[in-house]
């Protein structure tokens, strides 16, 4: 099968005004976060994670945006994956939503730490049981021989563990912004691109960058 990449193109058309951007770059998430939802975007809070090792090898997935605060970004994983090991060489890492709907994305730069034990709790106890069934039985990353695998251990955790609790190897990190790009697509490829960067009293510095 031939592909024609060449004919697969698509044109900007919203072409937003960007010269009121907010001064705060959480506040400006947010806000074009909800324009995301109220526009139907399908999953709005999946985002591309990218870590390094130390050696500088990347590596990328798509996790699910749990909290947003001014302390930083909050998602949840098993801390013996290939992402936990990465973040232990290297705690650096880079987030990126895109959101074909409103033509947006945005991209953000900062260092990565776990989050409390009591957070990471209150959290494992509202998700669904099936979530929390796969966060205890799955080794994730690790191979295994097959599916089977995996049903025969989440029969046996049923078995014996009415009340299921977070497991040691599983829970929260906060990712705190160094840096924020927002970017919105505009015709013509002329898109608008403002880059938030942290200052070292702590403040916000806004510059325009070329598309």
């Amino acid at each position: 099968m031939s592909i024609n990449f060449q004919n697969i193109r698509t044109e900007f058309e919203r072409n937003k005004d960007l010269t009121n951007i907010k001064t705060d770059p959480f506040s400006q998430f947010k806000y074009w976060l909800q324009d995301a939802i109220d526009a139907g975007t399908i999953d709005p809070t999946a985002f591309s994670f990218s870590t390094a090792t130390k050696d500088g090898i990347p590596s990328s997935r798509i996790l699910l945006l749990k909290e947003v605060d001014n302390n930083g970004f909050y998602f949840f994983s098993n801390y013996e994956s290939k992402k936990a090991k990465d973040l232990e060489e290297n705690p650096i890492a880079a987030i990126l939503f895109f959101w074909a709907r409103t033509e947006r994305q945005v991209r953000i730069v900062g260092k990565v730490s776990k989050i409390s034990p009591n957070k990471s709790d209150d959290y494992f106890k509202i998700r669904p049981k099936d979530s929390q069934l796969s966060s205890i039985i799955s080794p994730q990353s690790q191979v295994i021989e097959n599916r089977e695998f995996l049903e025969k251990r989440k029969e046996e955790e049923l078995k014996t563990n009415n009340e299921l609790t977070r497991p040691s190897y599983w829970g929260g990190y906060c990712l705190q912004p160094q840096s924020f790009e927002f970017w919105q697509g505009a015709p013509g490829r002329l898109h608008y691109r403002y880059k938030y960067e942290k200052t070292p009293g702590n403040e916000w510095n806004i510059c325009m960058l070329a598309p």
